[in-house]
């Protein structure tokens, strides 16, 4: 009986790439199940396509390259978000409207002059569809160019499709302080925490439905849902290559700390932008690595490791404009997630940069504007130039994110 248990228990291990590989089969984004369920709803209709280099099919083939060999199928015009329509333009570049390159279709940029669609834009156009991969990020300016474009569709009375698709660092993880008014901007379009939870789908309908995009405004919108997406996993349970969704998002890995680490943004201290390990990578010329390390591992942050290192961010075309300390070397650490279930990345950007501050607040600085709209609270930044305890700020928001978790589940598809 042992022997035979021995058995079913090994060829239980050796089928598990099997059942791997039938889980991504199975599996479906929005835009798949346009094509093989819902083609209908685009057929006959001058379309709009909201979208980027990552609107790829499970074939591998893009959205845009699909419809537009389909014969019932007219797309009038593209709109491409922050980076490009193929996703190759640094943070923060200004993007200009052209022409796409593979299909002569006249793209507009919404990382320009205009953030949302003008009536101009939009007067060949009887459907909007968008898909775009989000990391999961309120300040990831994907869902900002979402926003508008729902707020768009609305004031045009032009219908509006999402095609949805994974929250990559899962879609049950959802914390930080809740964005405040005054704090409104485009990398903090709504009042929502730092980690949403949400896809892209939700997201528009918490929009819709809390009436974010204005009071008086409808929009006729329809998600069309992934198939077999399961919230509790992430991005590689579903699909075994990653698309860069940005430059500085290399990697699976790099969208998990994503959350904690994009905070860096707001200070003097690099965040990797120019090494080939961004938002994995922190550091400073001042910075003591091994001074860094010890005092981190004091912070009991579990799902990581830390490791000293010295690195020289370098200017990368396309990828990173002027680095913070560009040519110089800098000292601080690399990051290492050994247990993402564990991890959670918005208290661990907030126990860093606490420390950052603890261990050298003669020479670490805030950007005092650009940390308040990537938190959306000024008083986290307040309470850390006060030396308030991590555990004292974390409690300060929970009121609120635990407000936000309730009205989220009107609107979860999954």
């Amino acid at each position: 009986m042992k022997l035979l248990f021995i058995l079913i228990i090994n060829l239980l291990l050796a089928l598990n790439p099997i059942c791997q590989a039938q889980n991504e089969s199975d599996f479906q984004f929005g835009a798949d199940q346009l094509i093989s369920e819902y083609l209908h709803h685009i057929k006959n209709k001058k379309l709009g396509v909201v979208t980027n280099h990552t609107a790829v099919l499970s074939n591998g083939v893009h959205l845009v390259d699909t419809l537009y060999s389909l014969k019932e199928i007219k797309i009038n015009a593209l709109f491409g978000p922050e980076h490009g329509i193929r996703g190759d333009n640094a943070a923060g570049s200004t993007i200009e409207n052209g022409i796409d390159s593979k299909t002569g279709i006249p793209v507009y940029s919404l990382y320009g002059k205009d953030r949302k669609p003008t009536k101009e834009m939009l007067k060949d156009v009887e459907v909007l569809v968008f898909d775009i991969q989000d990391v999961g990020a309120r300040f990831y300016t994907y869902i900002s160019t979402l926003f508008y474009i729902v707020q768009a569709a609305a004031e045009n009375n032009i219908r509006l499709i999402v095609l949805d698709r994974p929250n990559p660092i899962n879609g049950i993880y959802v914390d930080g302080p809740i964005r405040k008014p005054k704090l409104n901007s485009f990398v903090g379009i709504a009042p929502i925490p730092i980690t949403h939870g949400m896809t892209v789908g939700e997201l528009a309908q918490y929009f819709v439905g809390e009436r974010l995009i204005g009071n008086n405004l409808k929009v006729d919108l329809k998600i069309i849902k992934m198939k077999n997406w399961d919230r509790n996993l992430f991005y590689d349970s579903f699909q075994s290559s990653w698309i860069k969704p940005s430059p500085n998002i290399p990697s699976l890995d790099a969208a998990i700390a994503y959350p904690g680490t994009c905070l860096i943004e707001g200070t003097n201290i690099s965040e990797g932008r120019g090494t080939d390990s961004p938002f994995l990578t922190v550091g400073a010329p001042f910075i003591n690595s091994r001074e860094l390390v010890q005092e981190l591992n004091k912070q009991s942050v579990e799902g990581i490791n830390f490791e000293p290192i010295s690195f020289t961010p370098i200017e990368i075309p396309g990828v990173a404009i002027n680095p913070k300390y560009k040519n110089e070397n800098c000292y601080g650490v690399k990051i290492k997630i050994t247990d993402r279930n564990k991890f959670e990345s918005v208290k661990f950007g907030i126990k860093l940069i606490s420390t950052l501050h603890k261990l050298y607040s003669t020479d670490f600085k805030f950007r005092d504007n650009s940390f308040d709209r990537l938190t959306g609270e000024r008083s986290i930044r307040l309470k850390i130039l006060d030396e308030i305890s991590v555990e004292e700020i974390i409690k300060f928001y929970q009121i609120e994110l635990n407000d936000f978790k309730e009205i989220r589940k009107k609107y979860l598809l999954y």
